[in-house]
């Protein structure tokens, strides 16, 4: 069985991107790792090349930045990575720039790829989700938030990223994928206030034109935690590749855990309660059929 890896990554030192601690969060399980590298303003090809691994290989891009609808340029992104990988590939493991495994999941991970590499049947693996937001104390568990999503394709190059690369898709269909008990911690919502707002400003660019910016994304807006609709304390460890990372936080994340629970409706609310109680999120969006 052989694995490549792949994502893609423009301006990480710019935009505090932890796409070190992701590549090599799942580089252990890799034979060959392809990183489409997007045209910077900062030294992220350096940062890349620190990694310093035989298995990376790095295809330069050059991004379209009047590609603003619905965020397609990441997928287009993510696409080159992909079809970058050996032909003798069979699994391809997806990772964006803000993800990361822990080390306690990769056996567990492995053992799926073998177990379902001869089955035609499962075309893809299923994580479930822990989205980290403000500090690395809390994650946002609602239904504002993703619970799972496809990170581990067969190397088939009839499969494609979709829509703003946040899943796959064979051809115009939904993969068929097999749920894995094994998680990826998002950490794209973890930084201190002005960091947020920047975020918010340079994702919404590859979205809407500077007309929409302009009227909605405000220079002297300060960035409002209380989006989160629940955060949950997290008591368990992170991976071992975000620690550095971790242990260099200078902010406090100032949020009423109390007060951000009453901004639910009542109607999200019963709907959560329903979820809490059976783990069935009604009308949820899934991009897969398991």
């Amino acid at each position: 069985m052989k694995v490549g890896g792949f994502t893609f990554i423009r301006n990480a030192i710019k935009n505090d991107y932890p796409v070190v601690e992701a590549i090599t969060s799942i580089l252990p399980l890799c034979d060959e790792f392809v990183i489409a590298l997007g045209d910077s303003e900062d030294e992220t090809e350096k940062l890349i090349k620190g990694i310093n691994s035989p298995k990376i290989k790095i295809i330069p891009t050059i991004w379209d930045d009047q590609l603003r609808e619905g965020g397609k340029i990441f997928a287009q992104q993510t696409d080159i990575a992909f079809n970058g990988l050996s032909e003798d590939v069979d699994w391809a493991f997806y990772i964006q720039g803000d993800e990361c495994v822990h080390e306690k999941y990769l056996s567990k991970i492995k053992e799926e790829m073998e177990i379902n590499l001869g089955n035609p049947l499962v075309e893809g693996l299923l994580f479930k989700y822990l989205h980290f937001y403000g500090s690395y104390d809390y994650y946002g568990h609602s239904r504002r938030w993703y619970r799972r999503e496809i990170r581990i394709v067969r190397n088939n190059k009839a499969i494609h990223s979709y829509r703003d690369a946040q899943g796959f898709r064979f051809g115009e269909r939904k993969i068929k994928v097999k749920l894995i008990d094994a998680y990826i911690y998002h950490y794209g919502w973890v930084k201190p206030p002005n960091g947020l707002k920047n975020k918010v400003r340079n994702f919404n660019q590859f979205y809407h034109d500077d007309e929409w910016l302009k009227n909605n994304i405000h220079e002297t807006a300060e960035f409002d935690y209380n989006n989160a609709d629940r955060l949950i304390k997290f008591e368990d460890s992170h991976p071992q590749v975000m620690l550095k990372r971790i242990y260099a936080v200078n902010w406090h994340l100032n949020i009423d855990l109390i007060r951000l629970g009453k901004k639910m409706t009542l109607r999200r609310k019963v709907l959560q309660k329903i979820e809490d109680l059976t783990g069935w999120r009604i009308g949820e969006y899934r991009n897969y059929k398991l």
